[in-house]
């Protein structure tokens, strides 16, 4: 069934016939549409559907439990920003230490994180091997931050370094969002950028994506990405950090021109007959605020009576 019309960036629910028999999920069934849906949250929006999961639930342990796990995949996977010690650092897979732990490559710290509450605890020193490998991070950092400052008003940047077998190997990660939930939107830019550092030349490898959601009267979500691969000379580390933001840069505008011409593109035949639903047979808007504040009178919201109405004419305004 399409998601129905939202005012705010809220959890919806699909009813089905079998919800209206009265039939209690299990808790795998529970567990099993929580993660599924939990996964699906929007950047910017999952601490928002974790309460509406809660209240729907009505089992707040269940749900917490789940979302744990999930959250920080959520949190790794977004590159959400967090501060600590007045710095911004971003949580990602490459700075991921264990047991929600993860460190601070410019600082040299570790610190703990709770996906849930959004707050750090406990920083203790992370030792780092000044090394060769190190400078290089640092020269790039340099390069990558001051790209970022520039180009991104709200956004962010690491470098990480990783040893594997006597290899050098590095990770960049942006991430840039705008979160205006007032407004009825979210959205988010990051791009992750790997390479080894290896005599003469490396191959750097990334993806940029673009996520868009977009909740006033509609449920529209826009993902779009573009997976890149050059070949860099490797001379020194200044030569390198330039070559390395040049080439940022390029990839970024050709994708940033690319979303705006396929927006032009798009004619208001388009927009009207593909991306948005018919109305449903009555021609009306279906008031889903109601349907939920009507539910939340019952004891559990498994037990509601669905009108027949709404299992005939599924097909709402997108």
């Amino acid at each position: 069934m399409p998601s129905p019309c939202l005012q705010s960036p809220t959890l919806w629910i699909a009813f089905t016939p079998s919800m209206c028999a009265r039939q209690e999920l299990c808790e795998p069934e529970k567990v099993s549409l929580i993660c599924s849906l939990l996964h699906q949250s929007p950047p910017g929006e999952f601490g928002q559907v974790l309460q509406d999961l809660s209240a729907l639930v009505q089992d707040d342990k269940l749900v917490r439990q789940e979302a744990a796990c999930v959250g920080a995949c959520h949190n790794k996977n977004n590159f959400t920003p967090v501060q600590i010690n007045g710095r911004t650092v971003l949580l990602t897979r490459y700075n991921d230490l264990g047991e929600n732990r993860f460190f601070d490559p410019q600082d040299k710290f570790s610190f703990e994180f709770d996906h849930l509450r959004g707050v750090t605890s406990k920083p203790q020193l992370h030792g780092v091997m000044l090394d060769e490998g190190e400078l290089w991070r640092e020269a790039l950092h340099k390069g990558l931050k001051a790209y970022v400052s520039c180009h991104f008003p709200a956004g962010n940047c690491c470098v990480f370094k990783k040893s594997l077998r006597k290899r050098q190997l590095f990770g960049a990660c942006i991430e840039a969002h705008q979160y205006q939930p007032s407004n009825h939107w979210n959205s988010l830019w990051k791009s992750d950028w790997t390479f080894a550092l290896t005599p003469f030349t490396t191959q750097v490898t990334g993806m940029v994506l673009l996520q868009i959601h977009y909740f006033r009267n509609a449920n529209l979500h826009v993902t779009v990405s573009k997976s890149v691969s050059e070949t860099l000379n490797v001379i020194d580390q200044s030569q390198f950090a330039t070559d390395f933001v040049k080439f940022l840069k390029a990839e970024d505008t050709k994708f940033h021109i690319a979303i705006l011409e396929n927006i032009q593109a798009l004619s208001e035949d388009i927009w009207g007959k593909n991306l948005r639903r018919k109305l449903p047979v009555t021609r009306t808007f279906m008031n889903w605020n109601k349907l939920l504040n009507d539910q939340h009178l019952n004891t559990n919201v498994s037990n509601t009576e669905v009108p027949p109405c709404l299992l005939k004419h599924t097909d709402m305004v997108a």
